[in-house]
């Protein structure tokens, strides 16, 4: 029941405007794949955006945890996040302020999120929940957001900072006792609070005890993501044996390769974007470096940006081949919506 009445808080988000907006996507979409080109009509109805590169853990294939960034540490700027809001807000259904970092570290973050609430935007944010003091969960639960994602990777202090390095479990599981206590002094439905356990290796025996702790801690909904790692060619101590929880798969040779076939077509290229802290347009989530920048909103709209021609020119790149894009490689996500 709390899963429908999330999905339903979603559609309750499609106004007029965001509906056609979304046709046009979708057929625009359907008619390059038939054509093999790169027809594009309408706006995004869902973006990512980074509150803040910084991060206060450390995880191991995790470009903010390993401080490997070639870009710049920031933190997105409330004056350039209400102009990106004000722009797109008419065909905006769906807005996650996440890409790389900690979102609770930027002291803006809750502000912004109300300014798009207000907007009757659908907010979602992931977090390691290490800030989630009982203030900043009251806070929360005020800013209107709508889904909270709690990344949880172990039911014992051993294996959750086995990958999530630096981290302490009990900080996760008192950040989530705050939001479920002011939810219910609140009587606020929001956020849909949801625990996230990526499923590697040195985790997977835990996935029963994560279930059985998500029901004693009245967690809405529980989610079991498959972990990217970087070097998974000879194999990666992270890939776990379970099959059904991994990305990749082994080959008779003893090489590893990602299981699910690189089709050239990528949904996420017509419907949605990632903005990075300081007002660059990447193509997707893949893109944790801003390698493939395709604008920049301190000297462009997002309209410019959107139907430029270096963005044309990429969406026909992954129309032609996503196995030359390097960020592709990698990537079991951009072919599941309409493939």
């Amino acid at each position: 029941m709390p899963q429908k009445k999330d999905h339903f808080a979603i559609i309750k988000k499609i106004t007029p405007k965001r509906f056609f907006n979304g046709l046009k996507l979708y057929f625009s979409y359907h008619i390059s794949r038939l054509s093999k080109g790169a027809n594009h009509r309408g706006l995004p109805m869902s973006i990512a955006i980074e509150p803040t590169t910084a991060c206060n853990l450390r995880c191991p294939e995790c470009p903010s945890g390993l401080r490997s960034f070639t870009r710049p540490t920031g933190m997105l700027q409330n004056k350039t996040f209400e102009k990106i809001i004000d722009e797109l807000h008419q065909s905006l259904i769906y807005l996650i302020f996440y890409f790389q970092g900690e979102p609770y570290l930027n002291t803006s973050f809750l502000e912004m999120v109300s300014y798009a609430s207000k907007k009757n935007i659908y907010t979602a944010t992931s977090t390691n929940a290490h800030y989630l003091t009982d203030d900043v969960c009251r806070k929360t639960i005020e800013s209107g957001l709508n889904r909270l994602i709690i990344s949880i990777d172990g039911t014992t202090q051993e294996t959750y900072e086995s990958y999530r390095v630096g981290g302490k479990l009990d900080k996760v599981i008192e950040g989530t006792k705050n939001i479920v206590k002011w939810k219910k002094e609140m009587k606020s439905s929001t956020p849909h609070l949801i625990f996230q356990f990526l499923v590697v290796k040195p985790n997977e025996h835990q996935i029963d005890e994560l279930m059985e702790l998500a029901t004693q801690l009245e967690v809405d909904e529980v989610r079991f993501k498959t972990a990217q790692v970087y070097d998974y060619k000879n194999g990666n101590s992270l890939i776990p044996e379970n099959h059904e929880y991994s990305r990749y798969k082994k080959n008779k040779d003893g090489t590893y390769s990602i299981k699910n076939r690189l089709l050239n077509h990528c949904w996420k290229m017509w419907h949605s974007c990632v903005i990075t802290w300081d007002g660059k347009v990447v193509p997707c989530c893949f893109d944790k470096d801003a390698t493939h920048t395709l604008g920049d909103l301190s000297s462009n709209s997002f309209n410019e940006v959107w139907k430029s021609i270096p963005y044309h020119n990429f969406r026909i790149a992954v129309m032609k081949g996503r196995s030359e894009i390097d960020i592709c490689k990698n990537c079991t996500e951009g072919t599941k919506v309409f493939a």
